[in-house]
């Protein structure tokens, strides 16, 4: 039998690795900007176009690299940041397994253009699918170009998979933001199709924050700051009154690295415990600075996992230090055993004198002299009389009972009719309820073949959407103006979805006075919408937008529709009367389509008499 095993081709085996590196333009952003990161740039600039499926570069001020090292960055597992294995353990750069710009050049048109401070001219280099189709020396500052175009050219599979251009630019912003808040010390710039889109000069870790996400995030910061032996925390976390139903604003950095941690992520809820409502996310940026030695980032191609030697106590020391923070700066009770608030003396008593308290007495008071009854407002003085012997308790009883007989036979009682009435009708009241509610989630209706099981929040949900789409489409929706407006606050970012969306929006009943970069003002909602839900709404759109999977059916109504009727719907765990049981029901089923809900999930089930039969045999 011959021999079937044989070596890929190099090309073939860059494609393979560019599946777990490259997995969408957003990937592509990371890796550069870290390579620009780690080439020591004080200044990088990042340039998309429709949403890096045409172009995506980057243009650092760093070291550049020479002729040779440029065309020797392009083959596999070359790299300048490692040298031995025992490097892994040691780390301190953000690349080091050299397979980043191998991967890019295999599945996309890549030029660079690199010149170190010392040379003169620089090199530039034309990549398509791994092959080099040009290089030449060229004129160029210092630091390094490099542009990636038709990303996925010879990919095609993998480019129709790639989502809409708002959901990709939404990822590449994701990435852009881990970096750019991990080196508040670079000044970083973010071009989309010719318009600016973040110009973030060199700063603070507190104004590179703010820079980010808007002016008012500067008054939710709360400082969190602790040194240990194990490690050292840095950073801030979000007051609690303004936790959001998403986890966007969610960053933990191990010494300048993003990295993703449920269970570090669990230490910070652990410490807001009690001080969040149901469903809400704390906000937090921190910093963690451990040795190198104690973590291992080679566990995944997109090294935002990382293994700790230790992860019991960086829980209990990050838990302590946010708790600390949140009772220091009075976001939170705190017990303080050295301090009594009782003791604690009024600003308007402390320059007043000590002279002892006048004590008024009525003299002339007698609780005893005399009772008021509730019946009339004669008063009686009270006699204090002999007590007797045991056998006067009874004299005179024959006579009373005379009296008490006739007293009883004045006494009016209830009628029996009166009792009576809300029974008695009890086998109608059973004729006439037709559902039935199952731990509070499910409604049960009867059908003339068996049982009808109904989801409630699923069904409410095609309820909703079809009255929120018919809106949109169809007719113009009613709207309650508000006393006062309502003054939220987003992003730049979530203002510009917003913005997307507005129309639509107006179309279902709201109404919008006034749109800054980081805030709006809304002067009427929809009847249905109660004002407090408001906010809750239009964060739902937003995490719906950004994360929405287009189809050839997609439509901005149809997602405003699919949202409003997410976040309006009834939960599970509502108690419902009769009534609104049946009403559920009825209009369950005067619905297009009452068998889904808007996300094709199954709203009801029934069961025959012939299932349930089967069921006891």
């Amino acid at each position: 039998m011959s021999d079937i095993i044989q070596l890929l081709p190099d090309h073939v085996a860059n494609q393979i690795a560019a599946g777990e590196v490259v997995q969408r333009p957003a990937s592509v952003v990371k890796e550069l900007l870290e390579n620009a990161i780690d080439a020591h740039a004080t200044s990088i600039k990042l340039i998309v176009k429709d949403a890096g499926k045409t172009l995506i570069q980057v243009i650092d001020d760093g070291e550049g690299m020479s002729t040779t090292d440029a065309r020797l960055s392009f083959e596999r597992h070359a790299t300048s940041k490692i040298r031995t294995a025992d490097d892994l353990f040691k780390l301190n750069t953000k690349g080091f397994r050299g397979e980043a710009l191998a991967s890019i050049a295999a599945i996309a048109h890549v030029e660079l253009k690199t010149k170190q401070e010392e040379d003169e001219v620089g090199t530039s280099i034309i990549i398509e699918g791994s092959e080099v189709v040009e290089q030449e020396v060229v004129v160029t500052p210092k630091g390094t170009s490099i542009a990636v175009k038709n990303l996925f050219f010879n990919i095609p599979a993998r480019r129709n998979f790639l989502k809409s251009n708002t959901v990709e630019l939404r990822h590449i912003v994701d990435e852009f933001h881990r970096v750019a808040l991990a080196h508040p010390n670079i000044a970083f710039a973010m071009y989309h199709n010719g318009s600016e889109v973040f110009m973030l000069p060199e700063s603070n870790y507190r104004q590179r924050i703010v820079n980010i996400f808007g002016n008012k995030t500067n008054e939710k910061l709360v400082p969190v700051n602790e040194d240990t032996e194990v490690i050292k925390i840095s950073g801030f976390v979000g007051k609690p009154e303004y936790a959001k139903k998403s986890r966007g604003e969610q960053f933990f950095f191990v010494n300048n690295r993003f990295i993703k941690s449920a269970y570090l992520n669990h230490a910070i809820a652990s410490a807001f415990e009690g001080l969040l409502k149901d469903g809400a996310h704390a906000s937090y940026f921190l910093n963690l600075e451990v040795n190198p030695q104690t973590i291992d980032i080679n566990i995944h191609p997109t090294k935002t996992e990382i293994k700790f030697d230790d992860e019991h106590t960086l829980y209990a020391i990050l838990r302590a230090s946010v708790k600390h923070s949140l009772g220091q700066f009075n976001i939170a009770p705190v017990l303080d055993f050295d301090r009594d608030a009782d003791l604690d003396t009024p600003y308007d008593y402390q320059n007043k004198g000590v002279k002892v308290p006048v004590i008024e007495v009525d003299k002339g008071f007698n609780p005893f002299q005399e009772e008021r009854t509730a019946s009339n407002t004669q008063t009686r003085s009270f006699k204090k009389e002999p007590a007797g012997s045991r056998e006067g308790l009874y004299v005179g009883l024959e006579s009373k009972g005379t009296k008490s007989q006739k007293d009883f036979s004045e006494v009016r009682y209830e009628s029996d009719e009166k009792t009576a009435s809300m029974f008695q009708n009890e086998n109608e009241v059973e004729q006439q309820q037709s559902t039935y509610q199952l731990h509070n989630k499910y409604i049960i209706s009867k059908i003339k073949s068996g049982m009808l099981l109904i989801d409630q929040h699923k069904a409410h949900q095609r309820i909703l959407y079809e009255d929120f789409l018919q809106y949109i489409t169809v007719k113009e929706a009613m709207s309650q103006q508000l006393l006062f407006p309502l003054q939220l606050h987003f992003s730049p970012q979530e203002i510009a979805i917003i913005k997307q969306v507005k129309e639509d929006l107006e179309h279902t009943g709201f109404m919008f006075d006034n749109i800054t970069e980081d805030g709006l003002e809304i002067t009427g909602v929809p009847v249905s919408v109660p004002e407090s839900e408001v906010s809750i709404i239009l964060e739902q759109l937003i995490s719906d937008v950004e994360n929405e999977v287009p189809d050839s059916n997609f439509s901005a109504a149809d997602l405003l529709a699919k949202s409003m009727s997410k976040s309006l719907a009834i939960k599970t765990g509502q108690g419902l009367t009769m009534q609104e049981q049946e009403h559920l029901v009825n209009k369950l089923f005067a619905c297009k389509e009452p068998s889904v809900s808007p996300t094709n999930k199954p709203t009801f089930i029934t069961m025959n008499i012939d299932e349930l039969d089967r069921k006891f045999l």
